[in-house]
């Protein structure tokens, strides 16, 4: 079992780790992370929600917003907890529940400390844990009622996991078990492999398709973008796939 401990250390990393655990008074508006993928309406409402906040109407450009943020949360509390102690927590969707928020990433509620999972393989746990459990049926979601392609999905998830991964070299620089191998045997698999080039001297990904953030109004392309070629494009302040900030 996860203590609360380990959870206050993973918040600590930076907005993009922060969970709160047990009981709380303002539970309003939270729900599993299951509806997300599992209710259309819920779904829907969560997108056209990103759009107004994104001041655009274009909807697969929202929810591919939408999904890389949720990715960069899943990821970046999934990854920390396994680097800090070896163990991956069950972050099952219908136990990890969530809330949008104004502005910055959701806001993410364990009402119960999660399970772990302990052996010799953490990448297989991870990769169970996050894509298979959560991102496939998100995506399978976001696909059929969005239309958004699997490419832009795959990778938003990769292109999420870096993110998380160049924050917890910052800011976790001694954890036990270091996150960059466990992201390399992560973008190994599929279809995490096909979705973009990782280089590891020096450290740099690039991804092979674009999360579409672009076309928000006043943004430019990410750094790892198969669209910016040469020099640093302006980023948007809403946008959320390095995790970092």
């Amino acid at each position: 079992m996860m203590t609360t401990d380990t959870l206050a250390q993973i918040s600590a990393i930076g907005p993009y780790f922060k969970v709160s655990s047990g009981p709380r008074p303002d539970t309003a508006h939270f729900s599993p992370l299951s509806e997300l993928h599992g209710d259309q309406g819920a779904l829907e409402a969560s997108v056209t929600a990103m759009g107004k906040r994104l001041g655009t109407d274009q909807r697969r450009v929202s929810a591919s917003t939408l999904h890389i943020g949720t990715a960069a949360r899943l990821w970046s509390l999934a990854l920390a907890a396994t680097a800090l102690t070896g163990e991956v927590p069950d972050l099952a969707p219908e136990r990890l529940w969530w809330r949008a928020t104004a502005s910055g990433p959701i806001d993410l509620w364990l009402p119960e400390l999660p399970a772990v999972s302990r052996g010799h393989d953490l990448p297989g746990a991870l990769y169970e844990s996050i894509v298979v459990r959560h991102l496939r049926p998100l995506d399978e979601a976001l696909r059929r009622h969005i239309g958004l392609s699997p490419k832009v999905l795959q990778g938003n998830a990769t292109s999420a996991l870096m993110g998380a991964v160049r924050t917890l070299t910052r800011r976790a620089p001694h954890a036990p078990h270091p996150p960059l191998p466990l992201a390399t045997a992560l973008l190994a698999r599929e279809p995490l492999a096909s979705a973009g080039t990782l280089t590891l001297d020096p450290l740099n990904y690039r991804r092979h398709n674009c999360c579409l953030y672009y076309r928000v109004s006043d943004s430019g392309y990410c750094d790892e973008c198969v669209l910016h070629r040469g020099g640093r494009a302006p980023r948007g302040v809403e946008h959320v796939n390095s995790a970092a900030t």
